[in-house]
């Protein structure tokens, strides 16, 4: 575990990079009836079980603690407002605490619930997330500054919940949003507590560099973002340009970055955390910073939000910077390729045909499926320079997932059972879950069996998820790979089905579920 000193350096760069505001410059003004809050009034969140049977809702023993020292008054409170601990459910109370200006009571479902084989997913935990997020993020419009959170038996999930809920993306605002300061209230588990802000904080970050607007995370800036993240923390980030690009003969990667004006860059990031003799693995995160669909024009409503096709290269970089937060005893490699998709004179035209760095042909038939032509010669460049253990690519490649899945979970392919249970589990933890989709011989005939080049980028079919996946797969025949395809997940919350999530912004998904599986991969022993 970190020391306090390494962990105050963490946030402190963080702060840097996020530019948060000065919390005693501002307060804001709330309707519930209580007046306006000070930026330094102290709040708190406590969890309420949910009631079963005959018996009452309970509250957990920190708000017990809070309770007792005010002789049943919030019970009372509980009882008249009909709370009856269902998740996500609760009340802010004010002036009822001497210690705290509000207290907010959040249900948190049914004591001592656990892994949902169903669901496929710990809902311990997640239910301690959403409690956590709605409590903070109710304190948070109340304008109050310190908000402490009780750990309710999962301080680490309680910790990712309150930290995600209360995040704002700042930069292009005049007045900034407040963003309260957490704390852990009544427990000993202030590691598992700092394990969770890592885990939080390295998605906002996802967050933050995936919802900037494309003219400030251009493919330079980008990479200026990813020195100032993780250069401070020991991660070593080489930066290439044009000339070397030309040099290393990354053609389809070309192919795709002539067409706009921006220069393409290409990022190699490494993490050594055992002997630098152990193979390590390898990540490649697709990188259009702005995908346009090039002479294969999208749509123009909601094209903005293709700003964020960058938005697996964003968690891979948060990853990164999480994992070396939390010194894992392993090495693990990114490759990132970095351009725009864009419409012009120099665009590649639908049905060329351009040579991989292994010699295999691709016709690009179709210049809105780009990601699996720009991640082509990463993939390749990355196993040949590392001999990675295994491999793992992140995308927002097809509509396949997201219409399949909505964002209930990212879609994964993988060559390996074994890959595909440790991402399970990891999702299960980590609240965001993957489900396995197929990779079959039936889809790689849809990709392969041309006569006049050996791949397509968009095959023949209708499965336009699978199809991409059986592209990659043909880059990756002899090591243990995954490809998470996260179109569904990686791009704008809807709908607000993710409560500690702000609605209408970036996810920063799947930051936390790579954390996890990089954890699991290091230390096969902690269960």
């Amino acid at each position: 575990m970190k020391s306090v000193r390494q962990f105050q350096c963490f946030l402190k760069t963080m702060r840097v990079l996020c530019r948060p505001l000065n919390l005693g410059k501002i307060g804001v003004r709330f309707t519930s009836g209580c007046g306006e809050k000070s930026a330094n009034a102290k709040g708190v969140v406590v969890g309420l079980y949910q009631k079963e049977g005959d018996k009452d809702p309970k509250l957990t023993p920190a708000g017990q603690k809070i309770d007792n020292r005010n002789d049943g008054k919030l019970m009372k409170l509980i009882c008249e407002t009909k709370l009856d601990g269902r998740v996500g459910r609760g009340k802010v109370f004010s002036n009822i605490d001497s210690d705290f200006a509000s207290v907010a009571v959040v249900g948190v479902g049914l004591e001592g619930i656990g892994f949902n084989e169903l669901e496929m997913i710990d809902e311990g935990m997640e239910f301690v997330r959403v409690a956590a997020g709605v409590g903070a993020r109710s304190l948070q419009y109340q304008g109050i500054g310190m908000v402490s959170v009780d750990g309710m038996d999962y301080a680490e999930q309680a910790a990712e919940g309150a930290q995600l809920a209360v995040w704002r993306f700042p930069d292009n605002q005049k007045v900034k949003p407040m963003v309260p300061q957490l704390e852990l209230f009544d427990s000993s588990d202030n590691e598992g507590w700092t394990r969770g802000i890592f885990k939080a904080e390295a998605q906002n970050l996802a967050r933050r560099v995936s919802d900037a607007p494309a003219n400030c995370m251009t493919p330079t800036l980008f990479a200026q973002a990813t020195v100032d993240a993780l250069c401070p923390c020991g991660i070593s980030v080489e930066v290439r340009t044009m000339d070397w690009i030309e040099t290393q003969r990354l053609n389809a990667f070309l192919m795709i970055a002539k067409g706009s004006c921006e220069p393409p860059v290409f990022l190699e990031i490494s993490y050594c955390g055992t002997v630098p003799e152990d193979k390590p693995i390898l990540f490649v995160g697709k990188g259009i910073t702005f995908n346009s669909g090039a002479i294969n024009l999208r749509p123009c409503e909601g094209m903005d939000e293709y700003r964020a096709s960058m938005s697996g290269a964003a968690a891979v970089v948060a990853m990164m910077r999480c994992v070396a937060a939390l010194s894992l005893p392993i090495n693990v490699t990114c490759v990132i390729p970095l351009c725009e998709n864009m419409p012009s004179g120099m665009s590649a035209k639908p049905g060329d045909v351009v040579t991989l760095l292994n010699g295999k042909t691709m016709s690009v038939r179709d210049l809105d499926k780009a990601g699996v032509v720009v991640l082509a010669d990463a993939l390749l460049y990355g196993q040949k320079t590392y001999t990675p253990r295994l491999v793992v690519d992140i995308a927002t490649l097809n509509n396949g997932t997201k219409k399949a899945f909505g964002g209930g979970a990212t879609g994964i392919f993988s060559n390996s059972h074994y890959i595909w249970k440790q991402f399970q589990r990891a999702g299960a933890i980590s609240g965001d879950r993957v489900w396995r989709l197929p990779l079959w011989h039936y889809y790689k005939k849809q990709v392969t069996d041309n006569r006049s080049f050996d791949l397509s980028n968009n095959g023949r079919g209708l499965a336009s998820s699978c199809l991409a996946a059986a592209i990659l797969h043909e880059l990756v025949p002899c090591l243990d790979w995954a490809h998470l395809d996260t179109r569904g997940t990686g791009l704008l919350t809807k709908y607000g089905l993710v409560p500690y999530l702000t609605e209408k912004r970036m996810t920063g998904r799947p930051t936390r579920t790579l954390v996890q599986f990089v954890y699991q991969i290091a230390c096969p022993e902690m269960k």
